[in-house]
């Protein structure tokens, strides 16, 4: 048996990292989640020999993620942490959701080891794949005793799971921390540390007892030129209990928006202004009758009103 604090479990659930594609050069149009966790860590030569345990937990493309797989996963990390003989926990993952998976997990597990996702750009049977690195690095920041908490690796970049965003629909780097720097580089297997490792404390932690078909519904609706009141309003119709607007710039609204918004509000509806930007949010200081959801982007704004709105902890200015 590994002594403790050794064992990294890496738990799969899909996505590019775990593609293939019949053509080498084949970056796209592959199938995601094709491998298992056990067959990807075989793939990694320098993994070979350490105490890692594997668990396939789901094989899905993560533009298919649902809430149903994010607490069975949310479930099975706190079970592998309470484990005595566990350093910390990988996660390989599809990197479409990631910044939602990643946030979910650091509102709802009580992360006091790390807790570390990775994922790739580029299918397993690529010429060059990112994925095998990746993982490496992923393996090296679960076993840091110093570290803790919910975070991705992914470049040789350790981002906070909170700061997460996909920037770039095809290139190998591209996540950020939004306006954050990342938390450390690993360089050479060793980790150069720039900021404290983020704090463990899942405000949320309620969600995971309850069944996940009952969430309260949390729509996104977009701003844009021409923006009609008739979408928001099909959507309020429709059962939404909270709406995300995905604002122009600094999460302006459209005017025929705005109107259908007051209209939810006034309903019960809960309405926030996210930025569509990929950096910057949304700063506090405008005179919109809207709640701005900060620095979250409108998928994550999302996920934060649909926990507040579980667990009753709905406030006007929300942040990870």
């Amino acid at each position: 048996m590994p002594s403790a604090r050794s064992l990294v479990v890496v738990i799969g659930t899909g996505g590019t990292i775990a593609g293939t594609a019949p053509d080498p050069r084949a970056h796209v149009g592959y199938k995601a989640g094709a491998l298992a966790a056990q067959a990807l860590i075989a793939s990694v030569p320098s993994l070979q020999g350490q105490a890692l345990e594997a668990e396939s937990l789901a094989q899905l493309d993560s533009g298919d993620m649902d809430h149903a797989t994010w607490v069975r996963l949310a479930l099975a990390v706190q079970r592998h942490l309470a484990r005595r003989e566990v350093a910390g926990v990988v996660i390989t993952h599809g990197t479409d959701t990631l910044e939602e998976t990643a946030l979910f997990l650091h509102l709802t597990v009580a992360a006091g080891k790390p807790v570390v996702l990775t994922a790739a750009m580029r299918p397993a049977t690529a010429a060059s794949p990112d994925g095998p690195q990746n993982l490496v690095d992923a393996v090296t920041v679960a076993r840091l005793k110093a570290a803790r908490g919910v975070v991705a690796v992914l470049g040789g970049q350790v981002f906070a799971g909170s700061e997460l965003r996909k920037v770039h629909g095809y290139r190998v780097d591209a996540f950020t921390g939004g306006d954050a720097p990342p938390l450390a580089l690993l360089q050479n297997g060793q980790l150069r540390a720039f900021r404290p490792w983020p704090d463990a404390v899942p405000v949320h932690a309620a969600a995971l007892t309850s069944d996940p078909a009952g969430w309260p519904v949390v729509d996104i609706v977009t701003s844009h030129a021409g923006a009609r009141a008739q979408t928001l309003d099909a959507l309020v119709a429709a059962g939404a209990r909270g709406i995300i607007i995905a604002g122009t710039g600094n999460g302006s609204v459209h005017a025929e928006l705005l109107a259908a918004a007051l209209r939810a509000q006034q309903r019960g509806v809960v309405v926030r202004r996210a930025s569509r930007c990929l950096l910057g949010g949304v700063v506090e200081g405008s005179l919109s009758p809207l709640a701005n959801a900060g620095a979250l982007t409108p998928a994550q704004a999302r996920l934060q009103l649909m926990l507040e709105l579980l667990t009753g902890a709905t406030h006007a200015a929300p942040g990870p």
